[in-house]
């Protein structure tokens, strides 16, 4: 089956033809009966030189499907940046929620202070004491502490 970001097969883009199904293989079929072994012979060859063409073509095609994707995404996100010392909450998920926590436990923790910026809207975190927590955290799962 042919992916939509490359256009082609990955049979294709690795051997340079299309695969064969056993059935057509096996059954006479009209294609197959008019064929010649020095046509064919060409035909594997010509292929064979315009795999590098084809590949590189895949590539575009991927890479311009990356970016509409990012564009896409982009447009449809609202991105908040903090600067060091700005007072956020984190939001409580399934892994860092405590055990006994239970359908009403809290949603958001904190408040914890912004100690670096690591990179575009991701950041390092550090509790009232000035203890470190161990990962980065990106904007979506925090949100602002205002007292």
């Amino acid at each position: 089956m042919a992916k939509s970001s490359t256009g082609e097969t990955p049979f294709s883009l690795v051997c340079g033809v299309e695969a064969l199904i056993p059935v057509e293989v096996g059954e006479p079929f009209l294609r197959y009966s008019h064929t010649n072994e020095e046509s064919n012979d060409e035909a594997m060859l010509i292929n064979l030189e315009l795999l590098d063409e084809c590949r590189d073509l895949a590539h575009v095609r991927m890479a311009a499907q990356k970016q509409r994707m990012e564009q896409y995404y982009n447009r449809r996100a609202n991105f908040r940046f903090s600067k060091i010392g700005d007072l956020v909450l984190r939001k409580v998920t399934q892994n860092t929620r405590e055990l006994n926590a239970g359908k009403l436990g809290p949603t958001w923790k904190g408040p914890y202070r912004i100690s670096a910026v690591t990179r575009k809207g991701s950041y390092k975190l550090e509790n009232q004491n000035g203890d470190k927590l161990p990962s980065n955290w990106n904007m979506a799962h925090l949100k602002r502490y205002y007292y």
